[in-house]
């Protein structure tokens, strides 16, 4: 059969037209012009409760929640932060933008970090940690939490890609001390752009509702205690990150419908990678024992061939209608930590570059249905194929 658009999202439902016909019509898009129940005080209302959360506040991208999480926690001036060797590089990014020193740790062949080096670079004066769930892949949190208590050093979860991610039955996002998501379009919930962040510490949102824009008192709209907000009327600069009203009412209509893209996404995944673990070559990592995840990709590493021959391996895959990204393989993919050239004194990370000279990356939409799967898989399984030879190929 045909390939499926492997980049097409899935409709946004119809529930979310009258209210984005109501706000074209009133042209008020702007979050603070309604003394209470605009679109984006609702979302945040409403993804709280859906997360089990105290607050939420929506912002421009996840990026910019990742920002104000670190300026909320009111860390000295360059103030290390330690960071995953495998992200994006938003995150690096968004600590070199609040005042901070990204500190890389190693990351493991199941995309993981690497406990012990993770432990080692946090007692080496880290006074914050992102733990990225790069592409849903969930690290050992029971003891990334256990290390950060010991050490009194705050977590700040980068679920970008784990909303419907839960750890032994707790919510990603959820477990540290703040939880920054996307709702980018090839997230599970899509606004083309945007981001929200949940905590449950009053004067860590106060701040942050400042920053993000909620000049003069209009952070009297947000739900948290005014004794909160009072000290810090101010005496925060403004970065004017808020989220609008229409792209508000683009994703509320869409949370309700998380809990099935989530068994879908799970499905195909596990489909997909059923296929590939009985073919030669192709190895998607387990996930670890109590995560339960929303995945709406699949990576998977390569085994036993060179890097020329990845490279070729990708370039079959391309040719043929799927695209294959090997995040190691370009000179500007912005998750290889080597192209990160404005951190300043870049450190080598051997382990994890070895992973992503290989990692392979296919974006897996969780609307495909199974006779697309099969098409999808049968390219990259032909294109190892025509790499190697049928009869290897074909060897578990």
């Amino acid at each position: 059969m045909q390939l499926p658009d492997m980049h097409a999202a899935e409709p946004i439902p119809d529930t979310a037209r009258s209210e984005i016909e109501r706000l074209l019509q009133s042209g008020d898009l702007f979050r603070y012009t309604a003394e209470r129940d605009a679109p984006v005080s609702l979302l945040e209302a409403e993804f709280a409760e859906m997360m089990g959360s105290r607050f939420a506040l929506a912002v421009s991208s996840c990026s910019a929640a990742l920002f104000l999480s670190l300026k909320a926690l009111d860390l000295p001036d360059n103030a290390r932060v330690l960071i995953p060797g495998f992200t994006f590089a938003a995150v690096p990014s968004a600590v070199i933008h609040a005042g901070c020193k990204p500190v890389l740790c190693e990351v493991g062949e199941d995309y993981r970090i690497d406990i012990t080096d993770f432990s080692a670079k946090l007692d080496q004066g880290t006074e914050a940690v992102i733990i990225s769930h790069m592409r849903g892949h969930t690290s050992d949190m029971d003891a990334i939490m256990a290390l950060c208590a010991a050490a009194n050093v705050p977590v700040i979860e980068d679920a970008a890609h784990s909303l419907g991610t839960t750890w032994r039955g707790q919510k990603i996002g959820t477990i540290g001390r703040v939880g920054c998501f996307s709702f980018q379009s090839y997230k599970m919930v899509n606004a083309g752009e945007g981001g929200i962040l949940i905590t449950d510490d009053a004067d860590l949102v106060a701040r942050a509702i400042i920053m993000s824009g909620a000049y003069e008192h209009n952070w009297q709209k947000h739900p948290v205690l005014h004794e909160a907000f009072a000290k810090w009327q101010n005496r925060l600069p403004l970065y004017n990150l808020r989220l609008s009203n229409m792209s508000a009412a683009l994703i509320r209509p869409q949370l309700e419908a998380l809990p099935r893209r989530v068994a879908d996404g799970r499905r195909n995944h596990d489909y997909v990678a059923a296929r590939l673990n009985a073919t030669r070559y192709f190895d998607v990592p387990d996930p670890l024992r109590g995560e339960e995840r929303a995945p709406d990709s699949i990576q998977f590493n390569i085994l036993e061939l060179d890097t020329d021959t990845v490279a070729a391996f990708a370039r079959a895959a391309r040719d043929a209608g799927v695209k294959v990204q090997v995040f190691g393989q370009s000179t500007d993919n912005a998750r290889a930590f080597w192209n990160w050239q404005f951190i300043e004194d870049l450190p080598e990370l051997p382990r994890t570059r070895a992973m992503l000279m290989r990692a392979c990356d296919v974006r897996l939409p969780v609307r495909l249905n199974h006779a697309e799967l099969d098409a999808v898989t049968t390219v990259l399984m032909d294109a190892m194929k025509k790499v190697t030879g049928p009869q290897k190929a074909a060897v578990a």
